[in-house]
């Protein structure tokens, strides 16, 4: 064999001779670094000024033009074709091979002999990896390229050039022309990239708009033996009513014995795995290993070419009957990782693998040859660990264990326990991150055996909002709902990160930004169908079709791009509705933003923009923190000295960013279940005097602290000179009230023997009780300016007393007043 360059510089040549057809030939082998042509609009129509972006979907002419010039692919595909007779094509064999199969031959045909009496001139080899083995049959089995599959190739790429830059144009030159200064200088479009990026702002809306509810759990505790006790968990699992849960508490605890109701044994099994295809492949990468989806396939196909591993891009789970399982395992017999189990394998005979969905495309992923850490290193390695671990417990057995399950009554009420004894590891030898948790063993018993109760006890928890959506859990959506192909879906997931629309947070976890999360809500708000799935899934089918040779390819094509003309001439009519997107600049009393008075609002110059504030109060920047809804900074208003203060977001009071709250509504009124300043995290609990207020602790109030309603102009001075006072996550048992976590100075400590933290409820604790001066506001009602059984206050002569119970009302007469308030 002799190898040179090609002219490019890029793709070298190799010529060797051989026999074709039972004749002696002349090889040449090259390359092609991926598509050779791409899709792209003539001429004048790539400006963006001269061309109104509705001519896009069926005025605009398109043509081919090389993928990367600087390559001079065409060229050089042409002289080294020149004088050929026959051209085999091994092009990766999945539709984006087939089609840059025609690519290839529209280059090279009008170059190739002629040959007379219709002999066959073009082949195709089908291929699954790179060995001998697979590469020789392919040889032996040549086919022809599948038409079909390249078309539905070219629709996708028609329709996804058409309908993106229709849509990118307009809204990048709409926002950007009324808005200037964007988190990103192209607010792109696209069919897949926009439900892609919608599931990640579904998932961040749901988190927005979650309210954590408090349940109660029984738990109860008996002896098994004299060193060991069994946690049992409650039948009903859980409750809603914590007095409920405090009467299911009252009829359990007074019971000695729990009685045992049955007690089974039962053998289950832990399958093995399916064979892995590429999503799963992409899923374990990000949620296991830590790679991003575009560098795992990255990755996956560097492996691939140095014919470590079979083809990284197959749908199939499911191997054909006769696939050579044992040759790919022999290869790993001598590895220093797993040459135990594989050698037992082969000796003992290897497992059927289950069978999962054959696609038609390509064999799971297999392992095609031994490596070592050393010779691989890095991600590479720790991809191909995983890929040849997966494919052993593929053909391994499946886990066996048993689980033992007790049944007890305690009182009324029914509880289990189960335990789990591994009878046969099987497949989880090699894949230990699977194997069953190391549990107990349960103590021999029998029905009417009883265990004495060491401990009952309810026990508060509070439900939680879901996590933002990992990469592992965006493919799997993806998958379910047709968005994109196994080829596909890492490039759109790393299109909405480059363009700024999500942000990769530890976890491997997607939070959208301010800029993604408006286009979305945008959206949903003229055209729900540009951004869920169901539009594009329907497309995807089609295009499955044209690639089956059930559907036409102009047909379809002609029928979609009309659907979305329809969709983008609505989108312009009703685009002044979307909300804008993020500036650069935020309302804040700063150099950009200007408070002004009477009545107080800020007021922008840069973008002309005038946000409300609450009035008869000052307005200053609070210590330059953000919201976490649209990261505008936070301005902190108060009455006084002696009145209430609270932290807001001028762009949440202009504009209510849950359904519960009301225009006008600062961050003691907010319900955003998280946020710091939120009412959610610092409610204390209901207001002593007003119906509807809550009291709300003022954390920039220290060391002078207050507990301030927010609705009436109640304030509750509190804990002067503490070094810290924060609300705490449990709740007082007597009121529901939060409880407050509180740390005094030590010098100035009013707890006892020196002691300066305590934890108890300002209504019912008696050490709090004593620290809580209420008032109103800077201008206290005559009524509670003494009266006999009062303390006198501290300066000007306002009355002191204690807060009552959450609940209280405040009675019509004086003297009904007085009594409530000191009974």
């Amino acid at each position: 064999m002799s190898s040179h360059k090609g002219l490019n510089g890029a793709c070298s040549v190799h010529e060797y001779p051989g026999t074709f057809a039972g004749q002696p030939v002349h090889f040449k082998m090259t390359s092609v670094c991926g598509h050779v042509m791409t899709l792209d609009f003539v001429g004048k129509y790539n400006k963006w000024d001269k061309v109104d972006p509705a001519e896009l979907f069926s005025q605009a002419p398109t043509e081919k033009k090389e993928a990367n010039p600087k390559l001079n692919m065409v060229k050089f595909l042409q002289v080294e074709a020149r004088g050929c007779d026959y051209i085999v094509l091994w092009l990766d064999c999945d539709k984006e091979g087939e089609n840059i199969c025609f690519e290839v031959l529209d280059a090279v045909l009008p170059v190739m002999n002629n040959v007379h009496g219709g002999e066959k001139t073009v082949f195709r080899a089908k291929f699954s990896s790179i060995t001998d083995t697979d590469i020789c049959g392919a040889m032996a089995r040549l086919g022809e390229p599948d038409h079909n599959e390249a078309l539905s190739v070219d629709a996708r790429q028609e329709l996804d050039l058409r309908v993106g830059c229709a849509f990118t144009r307009f809204q990048t030159k709409y926002f950007q022309g009324k808005y200037g200064d964007l988190d990103s200088s192209l607010i792109s479009f696209g069919p897949c990239q926009t439900p892609t990026l919608g599931f990640c702002v579904e998932r961040h809306d749901k988190i927005q708009s979650f309210k954590p509810e408090t349940y109660w759990v029984l738990q109860a505790k008996v002896n098994a033996d004299k060193d060991r006790t069994l946690l049992l968990d409650w039948d009903r699992v859980r409750v809603f009513d914590r007095e409920i849960a405090q009467m299911f508490l009252n009829i359990t605890k007074l019971e000695k014995e729990a009685q045992v109701e049955s007690c089974s044994r039962k053998e289950k099994t832990k399958q093995r795995p399916l064979a892995l295809n590429t999503v799963e492949m992409l899923r374990v990468a990000s949620s296991s290993l830590g790679m991003g989806p575009q560098h795992a396939m990255q990755t996956a196909e560097r492996l691939y070419t140095q014919g470590y591993i079979s083809y990284p891009r197959t749908e199939t789970t499911h191997y054909p009957e006769n696939f050579d399982l044992k040759g790919p395992l022999r290869l790993q017999a001598n590895h220093p990782h797993w040459a135990d189990t594989v050698k037992q394998l082969l000796a003992e005979g290897i497992n059927r693998p289950r069978k999962g969905h054959d696609a038609g495309d390509h064999p799971p992923i297999t392992p095609m040859k031994a490596a070592t850490e050393a010779e691989l290193g890095g991600d590479a390695w720790r991809l191909y660990e995983y890929i040849t671990r997966h494919f052993i417990a593929t053909v391994s057995h499946d886990c066996k264990y048993l689980q033992t399950t007790i049944a007890f009554r305690v009182g009324p009420e029914h509880f289990t326990c189960s335990g789990k004894t591994v009878l046969s590891p099987g497949f989880t030898e090699i894949m230990p991150w699977h194997s069953v948790p190391l549990e107990e063993n349960l103590p021999t018993c029998q029905r009417g055996d009883t265990f004495a109760i060491s401990e009952v006890k309810t026990v508060e928890k509070h439900t939680n909002p879901p996590d933002y959506l990992t990469e592992a859990e965006l493919i799997t959506l993806m998958e379910k709902h047709g968005i994109g192909t196994d080829a596909s879906i890492p490039v759109h997931i790393n299109n909405i990160c480059q363009r700024n629309y999500v942000t990769v947070e530890s976890g491997r976890r997607l939070k959208p930004t301010n800029l993604g999360i408006v286009l979305v809500h945008g959206y949903y708000k003229i055209d729900a169908e540009l951004v869920l799935p169901t539009v594009r899934s329907a497309v995807e089918k089609q295009l499955n079709l044209i690639a089956q040779g059930e559907a036409d390819y102009r047909q379809v094509l002609a029928h979609t791009l009309d659907i979305f003309k329809r969709k983008f001439h609505y989108f312009v009519d009703s685009i002044a509705g979307m909300p804008a997107p993020p500036r650069a600049c935020s309302p804040t009393p700063s150099s950009t933003c200007r408070p002004q008075a009477k009545p107080s609002r800020l007021h922008c110059s840069h973008c002309d923009e005038t946000y409300t504030l609450p009035q008869n109060g000052t307005i200053k920047l609070y210590k330059e923190l953000r919201c976490p809804l649209d990261d505008f900074e936070l301005v902190l208003w108060s009455s006084g000295a002696r009145g209430k203060s609270y932290p807001l977001c001028p762009y949440c009071y202009d504009h209510p960013p849950f359904r519960d709250m009301k225009k006008g509504m600062g961050c003691n009124e907010c319900t955003h279940p998280t946020c710091q300043h939120s009412l959610s995290m610092l409610g204390v609990g209901q207001c002593v005097e007003c119906d509807s207020g809550v009291l709300v602790l003022d954390p920039t109030s220290g060391p002078k602290w207050k507990v301030a309603c927010n609705r009436c102009n109640v304030v509750a001075h509190c804990f002067e000179n503490a070094h810290r006072v924060r609300v705490a996550a449990d709740t007082c048992g007597a009121c529901e009230a939060a409880l407050l976590d509180v740390d005094f100075n030590k010098a100035r400590s009013p707890l006892p023997g020196g002691e300066t933290q305590h934890t108890g409820c300002v209504f019912c604790d008696p050490v709090f009780q004593e620290l809580v001066e209420l008032k109103h506001g800077a201008a206290c009602h005559p009524m509670h300016r003494g009266g006999p059984g009062r303390r006198q206050g501290r300066g000007r002569g306002r009355g002191r007393r204690p807060l009552g119970k959450p609940g209280a009302r405040r009675p019509k007469d004086k003297m009904s007043a007085l009594a409530a308030y000191f009974v």
